[in-house]
């Protein structure tokens, strides 16, 4: 079983991350029976269930990014007052 990172994990939310814990522990299970074609379809379902959270980390990057930008304009505008 793939974990997502902690990135990821630290954006689930408190249920989301109950059933990602068990869908990984019934993952890794189905693993050490040997039925790989089971857990396979365990991983899609984790797959899924975190595409939520790696929305809310890419809008969190986005956010951050035009903090930035608006950062990086308010210091040109004071540089050219200034000059």
């Amino acid at each position: 079983m793939r974990h997502c990172s902690v990135q990821v994990r630290g954006l689930l939310k408190r249920d989301e991350l109950d059933r990602y814990h068990a869908l990984m522990e019934v993952g890794s299970y189905l693993e050490e029976q040997e039925k790989y074609d089971l857990s396979y379809i365990v991983q899609k379902e984790i797959d899924i269930l975190i595409l939520p959270a790696i929305e809310r980390l890419k809008e969190k990057g986005r956010d951050r990014d035009r903090a930035t930008a608006e950062f990086l304009e308010s210091l040109k505008k004071l540089e050219e007052e200034n000059d």
